[in-house]
């Protein structure tokens, strides 16, 4: 057997000067189905880990802020505004709450209304309570009506 026989009967042998290597098309071929997999596997874990930031981004429950309210003696009319810094400091990062009392009659019944908003978001929570505080200031009005 002469030392190419074996290359043309089919044996698999190479010829001589030839090394075993890849093409250029095979090697692009397999970096684009690598990097196909890869961005794939990075889609994947990007959707996983948005879905996980979200379940850990607490809503803020208005009643908090009522329960707060109800612990005062007195209540004066008028707006106030805050961020959750106090109640919960670095909690509710993005929420901020507005609070509207009025009196709705002489006899020291109020009327809050608690409104939660988010930054750069619609969300929106709302809440009304009604608080009996004799003690606190009456208006020279003598009250407001509840339907306001």
């Amino acid at each position: 057997m002469g030392p190419n026989r074996g290359h043309r009967l089919g044996l698999g042998l190479l010829p001589r000067g030839r090394e075993a290597a890849f093409t250029l098309l095979e090697v692009m071929v397999a970096t684009a189905v690598l990097f196909a997999c890869v961005f794939a596997i990075l889609s994947v874990v990007a959707t996983g880990l948005k879905g996980a930031r979200i379940l850990q981004e607490p809503e803020v429950d208005v009643t908090a802020l009522a329960g707060l309210l109800s612990l005062t003696n007195k209540l004066t009319e008028g707006s106030a505004s805050g961020d959750f810094e106090e109640i919960a400091p670095g909690l509710y990062r993005d929420w901020r709450w507005e609070r509207d009392v009025y009196e709705v009659s002489s006899n020291g019944l109020f009327k809050v209304d608690f409104i939660v908003t988010k930054r750069g978001s619609k969300a929106e929570q709302r809440l009304s309570i009604l608080l009996y505080r004799p003690d606190s200031p009456s208006s020279p009005f003598g009250g407001r009506a509840l339907g306001r």
